[in-house]
């Protein structure tokens, strides 16, 4: 699924913006950054990193004060080209209440095709697809007030995803949902990375999320820091909480672990990888 093929491309950018006191605050400093098609792409940082204002910048919602994004070959400076940005990228918000304007689940996924024009029996075929690949199509008709927090996230995606994009980027998707729905929400995005190839920028500050991306992309300050791997990024767990980030608790317990003396590999992000390495070593001490 997976290409060298790149979908986002960002040069230097930074972004510029008047605080209510009339100082410019830069939310945004000389950030450059290539997301591939198919890719998996998680963003993360603390509150004021600036990881949601480099999101806003890859459908147009923001754009550069310095720089270039390009999308799918198009800048997104260039006013013509908005609304073709916007059928390659979908963005999906921290609350889907938000995001959900019908009173009926199946009228909420038409909506957006609705306003593009696409011809009804196109409509029809979109909506039962976006909600056959959210796991929803048994609450078409159902009202979306009576869902869960996370099958309305799931509705929000599935309104992105019947307007037929190469991209969605998720904003913070299941920072207002319970742990139940938090996963509803992410075995749905990698399933639509995975069999749908769409690209997916996951911005998170839930590092067990971040750890089952491709790539991870390390914010402070407006600035990039880093970006690597999973496996690159959080195992370096001392830079990352002196960062004031939290790390995946496998990572922190085997870092500790292993200052403690414990022989078990030093590059342990999931909890799979903890359980197999305590129980290899406590094999191993028995003999």
């Amino acid at each position: 699924m997976k290409s060298k093929e790149t979908m986002i491309e960002v040069n230097h950018l930074s972004h510029l913006y008047i605080d209510e006191n009339g100082n410019d605050v830069r939310a945004l400093d000389d950030v450059s950054l290539s997301i591939h098609r198919g890719e998996f792409v998680a963003i993360i940082g603390t509150n004021g990193s600036g990881k949601s204002t480099l999101a806003k910048h890859f459908n147009v919602l923001l754009q550069p004060t310095e720089g270039h994004v390009n999308v799918c070959g198009y800048d997104t400076l260039d006013g013509e080209h908005i609304w073709d940005i916007r059928q390659h990228v979908g963005m999906v918000f921290q609350n889907p209440d938000n995001q959900i304007v019908a009173a009926v689940v199946e009228e909420d996924v038409a909506f957006g095709p609705e306003n593009l024009g696409v011809p009804s029996a196109e409509i029809r075929k979109r909506v039962d697809d976006a909600l056959a690949a959210v796991n929803m199509t048994d609450y078409a008709e159902h009202g979306p007030h009576l869902l869960s927090g996370g099958q309305k996230q799931r509705i929000a995606i599935a309104g992105v995803l019947a307007m037929k994009p190469d991209c969605i980027v998720l904003d913070e998707p299941t920072a207002m949902l319970d742990p139940k729905g938090r996963i509803e929400v992410l075995e749905t995005i990698h399933k639509l990375n995975k069999e749908e190839g769409i690209t997916i920028v996951l911005i998170t500050h839930f590092m067990e999320e971040a750890v089952t991306a491709d790539r991870v992309v390390v914010m402070k300050n407006g600035v990039k820091l880093q970006e690597g791997s999973p496996r690159e990024i959080f195992t370096q767990v001392d830079t990352l909480k002196g960062l004031g980030l939290d790390v995946p608790v496998a990572a922190e317990v085997a870092f500790k672990l292993t200052q403690q003396g414990v022989d078990i590999p030093q590059d342990i992000i999931t909890n799979d990888e903890l359980g197999n390495a305590l129980i290899n070593y406590y094999a191993k001490e028995a003999h």
